[in-house]
């Protein structure tokens, strides 16, 4: 969800860059964008269509959100000699290795589960299963490997809408923000004409 906001964070700002500079709005070209609709597709069926979300099994569930990872890490590296593609991949990386650690899904703490579903009945979630229809497993800290990496991340209690993340969800979310900003100060070719002090027709 944070990558959602961060999406829309840099895009509304490069939009504006792009605006006050009187530059085209100019994303750049990327290799294979189709793999990357194909990578969304298993998250998209597995977590987020309420159509099939809901009896999508559970124990499919780790199958999806990995190799949903690894088809985006395989595009983004695809794409590594773009600028800023570095901080995707490392926060992908960063996600899937927390994720394989820990048998397939992202760990989440207790502590966390019950400050964002401070109404949930008791029944609603347990320690060491899937919680509900997401990509999170319940476990305390001290049974989660490399904890630091897992959802433990939440927005400001004055925000209305609450979500976990993790750090690798924070550097996705800060590239995707930077590519969309860069974005905002025309194509490659213009700016590195304008550093050169030459015009680019």
């Amino acid at each position: 969800m944070i990558l959602l906001y961060g999406v829309a964070a840099g895009l509304a700002a490069g939009l504006a860059r792009a605006l006050i500079t009187r530059r085209p709005y100019a994303v750049p070209e990327l290799r294979w964008p189709g793999l990357l609709l194909v990578a969304f597709l298993p998250q998209l069926v597995a977590f987020n269509l309420p159509v099939t979300r809901a009896s999508f099994p559970d124990q499919l569930a780790p199958f999806a959100l990995v190799s949903s990872q690894v088809l985006l890490l395989v595009w983004v590296l695809a794409n590594i000699k773009k600028p800023v593609f570095w901080l995707l991949a490392l926060g992908l990386i960063l996600n899937l290795v927390v994720i394989l650690a820990n048998g397939g899904l992202m760990p989440i703490q207790p502590e966390m589960v019950m400050h964002l579903y401070p109404d949930a009945p008791p029944d609603a979630w347990s320690v060491g299963a899937r919680l509900g229809v997401g990509k999170d497993i319940v476990l305390p800290a001290r049974q989660t490997r490399l904890w630091f990496l897992s959802d433990r991340f939440t927005l400001p209690d004055w925000s209305p809408y609450q979500f976990a993340f993790s750090l690798g969800d924070v550097l996705l979310a800060v590239g995707a923000v930077w590519i969309l900003w860069r974005a905002g100060a025309g194509p490659d070719d213009e700016r590195e004409g304008n550093r050169h002090g030459t015009k680019v027709e």
